[in-house]
């Protein structure tokens, strides 16, 4: 063997804890199966209270599309009158806060786990995911643990989110860095990003 990594010793146990006890979890699952991984319409009125129902905080008027797979819904927690598009991945191994009147848009990834890179033993590392109200995640985005991206901040399509974003602000990349401003109508706007506004 030519590698230090030691797969085979990794221990879950040693820095993660699932919240809930094996059946609540395996309940949750066959539930997510059903009702959010499908590809059937099932309403969001349904879906809202399943998620409730395992410790959720859900808004009124939160519309979840199909193909949504939420890890843990006793980490998540989604304000009123936001959109979870179509195959959007919310990984809750910590906790996920979006703020009312976010989108989320198609296959976005909000991951709040990771690893340890340093460690042989590849040990579990994790970080909590803040969305503030107003914000658009737009389609295929990675959100990395950790991050917290500002009130009405936008977040392009396709962009690598590292670190967190600045209130208001039109956000692209691979790292994600704020770009302009997301209203044009504030008085002696020319909609750049000035100094001040950088992150």
């Amino acid at each position: 063997m030519t590698t230090r990594v030691r797969l085979d010793k990794f221990d879950v146990s040693r820095t993660f804890q699932r919240g809930c006890p094996c059946f609540v979890d395996a309940a949750w699952y066959v539930l997510k199966i059903v009702f959010f991984l499908s590809a059937l319409p099932w309403p969001s009125s349904i879906k809202r209270v399943l998620l409730r129902a395992f410790g959720a905080r859900i808004g009124t008027g939160v519309v979840i599309r199909p193909r949504v797979n939420i890890t843990m819904p006793w980490r998540l927690e989604i304000g009123d009158h936001c959109w979870i598009g179509e195959e959007v991945y919310l990984l809750s191994l910590d906790k996920i806060s979006i703020g009312s009147h976010c989108c989320v848009s198609q296959r976005a990834f909000l991951c709040t786990g990771n690893h340890d890179f340093r460690d042989e033993c590849f040990s579990f590392q994790g970080g909590p995911i803040v969305l503030g109200d107003g914000v658009w995640v737009g389609a295929s985005v990675f959100v990395g643990p950790g991050v917290e991206i500002a009130q009405e901040a936008v977040v392009t399509a396709g962009s690598v989110v590292l670190k967190s974003l600045p209130t208001g602000m039109i956000c692209s990349g691979n790292p994600a860095e704020p770009r302009s401003l997301r209203w044009k109508d504030k008085p002696g706007s020319d909609n750049q990003l000035s100094p001040d506004n950088k992150a």
